[in-house]
């Protein structure tokens, strides 16, 4: 047999156990282990990852595993929320989508007003997080979107001040999200340094930001004081936080940890196991540091 040949049958018989291996391992992590969380971190889960579940079903499972919030739950909802004593981590409800945001100075007048409808019923219900988005760049220079962020979002950071509520902006990638602005640390980072409030921060998503610029622990360390939510999935495929990804979480929620974070990290991967709950199970489990 020549050598590439034996190589290319070696390397994929070896890949083929190492993901039945590991797939074996993943599916049966959950049912071996007792589940009881230590909640040293908060926990959250984005419901949107579980809507095959009607919305009051999924909180009842939540209370029962003794997860405390709920990650993009809006106004109409939080009666609900409030029925089993579920927090809501991240509030949305004000946004225009993901790719209309505030570096179109156009968006400002509508955007401004929804926020200012939406903010007080987030601080009447006991939140405190609020989504927001940069929207996309078409055409437009980073720096000039840098700007008309700032001026939009300025206009907003009195009444999030007044209310107790931080307006936060997610970090995509550009695979899942082509064209979407705020897709670097560093450019979020700068939008913080400018509003310079403590109700503005970046929600900062671990997914998408290792396969836009890798060094998650890192960039933790340096920028946690700018990093006000996370969220959880893994890469790639943004599945299951398991063996099968590169991704190792129990390092990343302790290097979370470490900085004094108080806020919450939300699960947000899509379920690939045929039981959705024991896959929310062993991912809570490996961030339960």
């Amino acid at each position: 047999m020549k050598r590439r040949n034996f190589i290319a049958t070696a390397a994929a018989g070896t890949a083929g156990a190492a993901t039945t291996s590991l797939s074996a391992q993943s599916s049966i992590a959950s049912p071996k282990k007792e589940f009881k969380l230590k909640n040293n971190i908060n926990h959250s889960v984005a419901q949107w990852c579980f809507a095959s579940y009607p919305l009051e079903e999924f909180l009842a499972i939540l209370k029962d595993l003794g997860v405390k919030g709920i990650d993009l739950i809006g106004p109409d909802n939080f009666t609900l929320l409030k029925k089993y004593d579920i927090h809501c981590a991240m509030c949305n409800g004000a946004e225009l989508g993901l790719t209309d945001g505030f570096n179109e100075p156009k968006n400002h007048e509508q955007l401004i007003k929804n926020y200012k409808e939406v903010i007080p019923k987030v601080a009447d219900a006991g939140y405190t997080n609020l989504i927001c988005f940069s929207g996309n760049r078409r055409g437009m220079d980073d720096y000039v979107g840098l700007q008309n962020c700032y001026e939009g979002l300025a206009q907003l950071m009195p009444i999030a001040e007044k209310h107790g509520v931080v307006l936060q902006m997610e970090l995509f990638n550009q695979i899942n999200h082509p064209d979407y602005m705020c897709d670097s640390s560093l450019w979020g980072v700068e939008l913080c340094r400018r509003l310079d409030s403590d109700n503005f921060k970046l929600l900062y998503d671990i997914y998408h930001m290792q396969i836009q610029e890798g060094d998650i622990i890192n960039s933790i360390k340096q920028y946690h004081q700018y990093f006000g939510h996370y969220h959880t999935a893994g890469v790639p495929g943004r599945n299951e936080i398991d063996e099968t990804q590169e991704l190792y979480y129990p390092a990343i929620i302790k290097a979370i940890h470490e900085t004094g974070f108080e806020g919450y990290v939300a699960q947000e991967f899509i379920v690939s196991w045929e039981d959705k709950i024991a896959a929310l199970k062993d991912a809570l489990l490996r961030c339960d540091i």
